[in-house]
């Protein structure tokens, strides 16, 4: 039973007795006393909103965050009606509401307390610019864990934490540093052996304090807007993750290039240190897909335009890039140069499509071109306009993807470092100010440019990159975590940012490999690279200012190292594009911390390093100097190593040799990994043979390899291969099933199945039920074999 509390506490105002209950269909309606409203709205049976309005009155419901798309229905929904309460019930939860206080109970349907309020919803009138502060507090339970927020450069594990979300330019920010360049309100709560999710959808400055001020509590407020939060039932983690990305969105299929490797500076010109950038990669045979050109590409920093002195002839370069496999990615800022003879300033100014101060005149600030105006991308008219304006780059030029940058916004020369407080939006005609929509300026930028690049680059698919996002930003970008240092303390921030990111539903993440700031040294490069190639966003980039930070820029032995990982990514896109297929179809995050694998496992609570990629490869970096190894956490189940093929099994700390030539790397046993042969760009070769490295087990593993024309939308009309195999393993005995789907004829016809940790020699070997000539086969002295792609099921028994 939740206990009555005083009405007012510190200041604050807190709910009295409900007096009024309304149903519709899948909406509950509380009213109280005193003129709060508590608006409960079942989504699905594992997501639930929770929507206040004080006065009697809801501010109008839109959000930039949720998908229009997402999934709703729910198979069971009841309410019951108690003496002292209301008990809403799903197939999945029950939501109890307390009939003196409004507070509200979460459990599951064995009655296990899941979430319930402390001080619940309670709110404060803000004297200095009208509407509330609103607030929630929960308790926190025995033992109770915390995970995501977004781009956090801190413990993976937010315990203990207090947190805002203020998208923020923070040039070489620091280790527990906040805010950063990410709004995303979400977390996952974990106690019990189960676990939830809360997305606190409000776009004004938000906090969230984890057991910080008070031990039992956890407690999130806003400095605006609504309180209003959706609740994601797992019990597993993952399903938190997936149902979270249902609401908010998942990105479509990017072309397979867009998961190679790139390389970018600020900045790379003019076209000859381009062209000589893009020669060295193929001399030196490092994979390479994309360059970027940062805005010194640009005519006076404008944005659209050239520089022709230092370009003379973009569409030839770019279209002589491309020939030599690079795809050419330009960078555009959100500043507008304040310059009468600019046609695009002009444009803006003609339509009125510049974000105004509260008094009338256009909001200005400095960014690199000197004085700029900031179109207001809440209006659509205005993204409309936006996204039109790729047109001469993407279908004239041939550029292939666009990188949007500085679109916190960024101010120069101001303490604030961004747009003033009092500047006004549209914000799809909900006017406000800069206070309600900062957070999503960016998002809605890189959406107007998703929408431009994906109309002109069709049939293609689209590749975009931000720096700024709010929560759903991942339906239209990829992502890296901005201006980080080259130290060995950010190599473990990009680390745990990316783990982070992944389980806030964004997982098409990077860092600036290597170190954006300052200079690293070949091992730091090199161990930065080892990770990077992890990431499903793999891109170098640093300020150009302290030195070159290409792949060969530290040494023979240092470049042949990095030669050899990025070669790796290249041999497991296959993999890893199964992966983000997965997460476009499952909203599976890409990139697991370990708890996420084994919430059970007590150890796994606290760990930072070690993350699963995928399903079934383990990866630990070596985050400091002169390393020839390093201690990390196996979790459950049994573990090859990649480079020796020792198995080891899970639940135990280990001592793992790792020398500068080496990440600790396990595959888990009964995984089939999907390799393609070594590639200087996707596309280079047409695949003659599809590698499968099988990794034995005793018991039964599945895995997958999804497949499609790397490239355009006929995947959609079932154009893609998705082959699943089983596997199962005896004492004398392999056992590999496979499943087809889908009508895309793949150009390779044979399968090489790699075997690892086979305990038994090869005596006999039957595809699809016959048995089949050893020599046919090829079966070769390293155990692997030759057969057919489009078999059934493999058969091979043991002496």
């Amino acid at each position: 039973m939740i206990t009555n509390t005083e009405l007012e506490y510190k200041g604050n105002l807190y709910p009295n007795h409900i007096v009024e209950y309304i149903r519709d269909k899948d909406k509950f309606y509380f009213t109280t006393d005193n003129g709060v409203i508590l608006e409960i709205t079942v989504i699905q049976d594992r997501t639930i909103r929770f929507r206040y309005a004080t006065e009697h009155t809801f501010q109008p419901d839109f959000s930039y965050a949720i998908d229009p798309d997402a999934r709703r229905g729910y198979n069971r929904l009841d309410i019951v009606e108690t003496k002292t309460e209301y008990i809403i019930e799903t197939a999945k939860v029950q939501v109890l509401v307390d009939k003196k206080t409004l507070r509200t109970q979460i459990s599951d349907l064995e009655g296990n307390i899941i979430n319930e309020d402390e001080l619940g919803f309670h709110w404060e009138e803000n004297y200095e610019y009208g509407g509330n502060t609103v607030k929630m507090g929960k308790i926190t339970q025995n033992s109770e864990s915390y995970y995501g927020m977004g781009d956090k450069a801190t413990h993976s594990n937010l315990k203990g934490k207090r947190v805002s979300n203020w998208v923020t330019d923070q040039y070489a920010y620091g280790k527990d540093q906040d805010p950063l360049y990410k709004a995303i309100p979400f977390y996952i709560g974990l106690h019990g052996g189960q676990a939830y999710g809360i997305f606190f959808d409000n776009s004004f400055k938000t906090h969230f304090d984890f057991a910080h001020e008070r031990r039992n509590t956890t407690s999130y407020w806003a400095d605006g807007g609504d309180m209003d939060y959706y609740f994601f039932y797992g019990p597993e983690m993952y399903k938190v993750v997936r149902a979270y990305t249902n609401l908010t969105g998942a990105p479509e299929l990017p072309p397979l290039w867009a998961l190679g490797y790139h390389q970018s500076k600020w900045s790379y010109f003019p076209e000859s240190q381009v062209k000589e950038l893009a020669q060295t990669f193929r001399d030196e045979k490092i994979p390479c897909d994309a360059i970027y050109l940062d805005i010194d590409y640009m005519d006076g920093f404008r944005c659209f335009t050239w520089d022709k002195t230092k370009f003379p002839d973009p569409k030839r370069m770019i279209a002589e890039l491309e020939e030599d496999g690079f795809k050419t990615v330009i960078m555009i800022d959100p500043g507008i140069k304040i310059d009468k003879e600019y046609s695009v300033y002009q444009e803006a100014l003609k339509n009125d499509y510049f974000c105004k101060r509260a008094d009338g005149p256009n909001m200005k600030g400095k960014v690199w071109p000197g004085e700029c105006n900031f179109p207001d991308f809440t209006n659509p008219e205005v993204r409309e306009w936006w996204a039109n304006l790729y047109k001469e780059f993407m279908v004239e030029m041939g550029v292939h993807a666009v990188w949007n940058d500085m679109n916190e916004p960024a101010v120069m020369e101001v303490p604030t470092k961004t747009a003033p407080l009092d500047t006004r939006h549209n914000y799809d005609g909900h006017p406000c100010s800069h206070r309600k929509a900062h957070n999503v300026y960016g998002m809605q930028m890189v959406r107007a440019t998703y929408e431009g690049v994906k109309k002109y680059v069709y049939p293609k698919r689209p590749m975009v990159i931000t720096r700024a996002a709010y929560a759903g930003t991942q339906r239209f970008s990829s992502t890296w975590t901005g201006d980080n240092v080259a130290t060995w303390e950010h190599l473990w921030i990009a680390n745990v940012q990316m783990q982070r990111m992944c389980m806030s539903g964004y997982s098409f993440v990077g860092s600036d490999i290597g170190g954006f700031a300052e200079q690293p040294n070949g091992e730091l490069f090199a161990r930065w690279i080892q990770i990077g190639i992890f990431h499903p966003f793999c891109r170098v980039h640093s300020s150009g200012d302290h030195g070159d930070q290409e792949p060969w820029s530290f040494g023979t032995e240092i470049t042949d190292i990095v030669r050899k990982f990025i070669e790796l990514r290249y041999q497991l896109l296959p993999y890893l594009y199964t992966m983000f297929w997965r997460y476009t179809r499952e909203g599976r995050p890409m990139l697991q911390p370990i708890v996420c694998f084994d919430q059970k496992d007590t150890q796994t609570h606290f760990r930072t390093d070690e993350f699963i990629f995928g399903e079934q490869i383990l990866v630990c970096p070596v985050q400091e100097p002169n390393a020839q190894g390093r201690r990390m956490y196996i979790p459950k189940g049994n573990w090859y190593n990649y480079w020796n093929d020792e198995m080891i099994g899970g639940g135990k700390e280990k001592w793992v040799v790792a020398g500068i030539d080496k990440i600790p790397m396990f595959i888990k046993a009964g995984a089939m990994i999907p390799k393609y042969p070594v590639q200087q760009y996707v596309g280079e070769k047409v695949i003659k043979e599809l590698v499968l490295d099988v990794y034995y087990t005793k018991g039964a593993e599945n895995s997958m390899v999804y497949e499609d024309a790397n490239d355009g939308y006929a995947y959609e009309n079932g154009k893609y291969s998705l082959r699943n195999f089983k596997l199962l393993g005896k004492e004398k005995e392999l056992i590999i099933q496979q499943f087809k789907d889908g009508s895309f004829i793949t150009t390779y016809e044979t399968f090489k199945i790699q075997l690892h940790g086979l305990p038994f020699k090869i005596k006999s070997v039957e595809v699809d039920n016959e048995k089949v000539d050893l020599e046919a086969i090829k079966l070769n002295g390293d155990n692997s074999i030759e057969v057919f792609k489009d078999f059934t099921q493999l058969h091979i028994t043991g002496e």
